[in-house]
């Protein structure tokens, strides 16, 4: 079973789509869907609940709470969470229909050994620090790849539940930048790959930075950032000259940034 992890927040034009495109998934298994709705001031819960009477088929599952952010809504579905891979959707993308059963192939292949996969979203390209293995249509994921470029939007992650136990949750006070945080926390125990393919459309096909949602806060989207270089650096992942130069690649990214939120 995969369980898939929605938190919801004022999406009532696009949380049907992202349930529907769970729902046209090719792939033959169970899903659990929990939605995490975070104080929504529209009509998302209204939408979700009407989507459940008429999709009864479909095993959701909505939790409402009061507005706490991104982290601690994704943190209380994936503590009830029963599946044996783990997904996250975000509320305003859509998965292609063979997204997981592409990814789901890797994670079970047992000769690759892979625990955590991502996919390309949008127009998302292959660039350095990656490197695509050609054989298999894979790019592998690490920590100082992380530090130096982000990759693995949100919405493109499946992964098997022994991450919950080896690596825990997400940091619950962390809004901006978190799953990177993540990924860089589960980076230390597990494979992780990317699948060269575009499985995602986020966003109504939007840039990563500047456009709308939480990453529009390119200040905010800093901090986040430099929180995580931080923090490797505290948990010695990284050396001192390696967190200096991150830390100066952050910086000259953040820079230029605003330019390229207008081309």
């Amino acid at each position: 079973m995969i369980s898939v992890i929605i938190p919801v927040y004022n999406a009532e034009k696009s949380i049907e789509n992202s349930l529907i495109s769970i729902k046209n998934q090719t792939w033959k298994g169970v899903f659990e869907i929990i939605l995490v709705n975070d104080g929504s001031t529209d009509g998302s819960k209204s939408i979700i609940e009407n989507y459940q009477k008429k999709n009864p088929d479909q095993n959701i599952i909505l939790i409402n709470q009061e507005n706490g952010g991104v982290s601690k809504a994704r943190n209380i579905a994936l503590k009830i969470a029963k599946g044996e891979y783990i997904a996250f959707l975000d509320s305003d993308d859509e998965w292609f229909p063979e997204k997981t059963e592409k990814q789901i192939s890797f994670l079970e292949d047992k000769n690759l050994d892979i625990d955590f996969i991502t996919s390309l979203w949008n127009d998302e390209n292959i660039l350095f620090p990656y490197k695509l293995l050609p054989q298999n249509k894979l790019v592998k994921i690490t920590l100082k790849k992380l530090l130096f470029k982000i990759t693995g939007q949100t919405s493109t992650a499946i992964f098997k539940r022994k991450i919950l136990e080896n690596t825990g949750f997400f940091d619950d006070n962390q809004k901006y930048s978190e799953d990177a945080n993540y990924w860089m926390r589960i980076s230390e125990k597990n494979k992780m790959c990317l699948l060269a393919e575009k499985l995602v459309i986020a966003g109504d096909g939007k840039k990563p930075f500047g456009i709308s949602g939480l990453s529009a806060n390119l200040k905010e989207m800093e901090k986040g950032i430099q929180k995580n270089i931080l923090e490797m650096y505290q948990a010695k992942r990284i050396n001192l000259p390696e967190y200096l130069f991150y830390f100066v690649i952050s910086k000259l990214k953040y820079a230029v940034r605003p330019l390229r939120a207008k081309l």
